[in-house]
């Protein structure tokens, strides 16, 4: 199993569909005894929380977050955790959306702190 997500951050390696999470949106990840959840913001989301769980590399999760124009959304993401050469973290996701039709694929990648 690879490291503990506990105190990373993450950002999307491209941008989605404009509303939704980009490259300017920063994920602040928490992980205990199983139990995932973060705090995200920027772009166009004002403010987001997910929360799941961890099983080995697998992350399973709900997304709920308000977006600048006043809309909120939510959704799942399967998530898998893959260590990059460098020994940063990537997160390979698979989200669909709950409250209105969509799905897609996404990556998110661990900033470092001379990157944030």
């Amino acid at each position: 199993m690879a490291r503990s997500l506990d105190g990373l951050l993450f950002a999307p390696v491209s941008d989605q569909a404009p509303g939704q999470v980009g490259t300017r949106t920063r994920f602040a990840y928490h992980e205990q005894d199983g139990a995932v959840w973060a705090e995200y913001a920027g772009g166009d989301v004002v403010r987001g929380h997910l929360v799941g769980t961890r099983e080995g590399d697998r992350l399973d999760f709900r997304y709920v977050q308000l977006r600048t124009d006043g809309t909120t959304a939510s959704g799942h993401c399967v998530s898998t955790v893959e260590e990059l050469a460098d020994g940063r973290l990537r997160l390979a996701e698979t989200w669909e959306w709950e409250s209105a039709p969509g799905s897609g694929t996404s990556v998110v990648e661990q900033v470092t702190e001379h990157a944030r």
